[in-house]
C-alpha cells in the first residue's frame, strides 16, 4: 500500500510543513510501504514551485530511505515534463509517477508518443497514471500494454479508470516486468483478486495500519480477513468522494485532530453534512475524533 499523501494548509493558507512531517511519521509508523508525493491528492497544481521544492525536501530527509518515495511529474505540456525530468534533482526518488495529459484529449497515439518521450527522458522508474474522470480521456488498454512491452522503465499502472473489464485486459497481458497498482480505494481489494500489486491510497493518509493490512491479507490470498477490512470501510470510501479529493480526506484527518481543514481554492472543504457523517463513521469505528 502507497499512500498519495496530502498537502496539510494553515488557516492562512500556507503549507503547514510541521504537519507534513507529523503525517510523515504516522506513515512509517504505521505499515505504508510506499509514499507518492505531489500528485493530485497533494493538491500539486495549486503549490508553487518553491512549495513543491521544499516538500519534496523536507520528505526525503525525513523518510530516510526506510520506505520507497514515489514523486508525481506529468502534465499536458510533454517538452515541460522532459525538460523537468532532464533537469530536476530526484535524489532521494525512487520512481515518478506521470498522469496521462489532461485537456488536451490527445489521441491513444498521441498518449503513446507522450510517454515515449518521457520514458526516454529519465532512467527511473516509471509509474503511469490513468484517471480520465479527471483528464478527460481515457488511456485504453491497447495503449497501456503497447508502452508496458516498449519501454522497460514503464514498470507500473496506477489505474483509476473505474473500468474493471479494461484492468483485468491489462493484468492478463501484460508482460512480467509490468505491474497493475489500484488507483480506487473502493476497489482495491476485488482488483487485488484478480492480480493487481496493491494500491496507492487516499484513505491511507488516515489508515495506513488498517489498510495496509488489508491490502497485504488479500495479497497473501486470505481473502475472507482482507474482506472484513474491506467491508469496514465501505461508507467511509463513499463519503471521501462525494464532496471531491482530498477534501474528504483532510475532513477526516481534521476529525481525528492531524490538520486544519482548509484546502485551497478552486477546492474548498467538505459540505457541513459530509463532514457530520464522516465523525460519525470514525465514532462508529472507535476511532477518536
Amino acid at each position: 500500500m502507497g499512500v498519495a499523501l496530502i498537502t496539510p494548509f494553515k488557516e492562512d493558507e500556507s503549507v503547514d510543513y510541521e504537519a507534513i512531517m507529523r503525517l510523515v511519521d504516522y506513515q512509517l509508523q504505521n505499515g505504508t510501504d510506499f509514499l507518492v508525493i505531489l500528485a493530485t491528492t497533494a493538491e500539486t497544481p495549486t503549490l508553487t514551485l518553491e512549495e513543491k521544492k521544499k516538500i519534496q525536501k523536507l520528505i526525503i530527509e525525513r523518510v530516510k530511505g526506510k520506505i520507497p518515495i514515489v514523486v508525481g511529474v506529468g502534465g499536458n505540456n510533454t517538452k515541460v515534463v522532459v525538460e523537468t525530468l532532464k533537469n530536476d534533482d530526484f535524489t532521494g526518488i525512487d520512481a515518478i509517477l506521470s498522469v496521462v495529459p489532461y485537456y488536451n484529449k490527445p489521441s491513444q497515439e498521441g498518449l503513446y508518443q507522450h510517454y515515449k518521450a518521457i520514458a526516454n527522458a529519465t532512467n527511473l522508474p516509471i509509474v503511469l497514471y490513468n484517471v480520465p474522470g479527471r483528464t478527460g480521456v481515457n488511456m485504453t488498454a491497447e495503449t497501456t500494454l503497447r508502452i508496458a512491452r516498449d519501454f522497460k522503465n514503464v514498470v507500473a499502472i496506477k489505474e483509476a479508470s473505474g473500468n474493471i473489464t479494461q484492468m483485468d485486459d491489462i493484468i492478463k497481458n501484460k508482460p512480467a516486468n509490468f505491474n497493475v497498482i489500484s488507483g480506487d480505494d473502493g476497489i482495491t481489494f476485488p482488483l487485488i483478486t484478480l492480480g493487481a500489486v496493491g494500491v496507492i491510497s487516499v484513505i491511507g493518509n488516515a489508515f495506513p495500519r488498517e489498510f495496509s493490512r488489508m491490502t497485504r491479507l488479500a495479497l497473501s490470498g486470505d481473502y475472507t480477513n482482507a474482506l472484513t477490512i474491506h467491508h469496514k470501510f465501505t461508507e467511509l470510501f463513499d463519503l471521501l468522494f462525494v464532496d471531491g479529493n482530498p477534501a474528504g480526506v483532510k475532513s477526516m484527518l481534521n476529525a481525528m485532530g492531524m490538520i486544519e481543514n482548509k484546502l485551497r481554492l478552486p477546492l474548498v472543504p467538505t459540505r457541513i453534512t459530509t463532514f457530520e457523517k464522516i465523525r460519525a463513521v470514525l465514532n462508529e469505528l472507535n476511532i477518536k475524533c
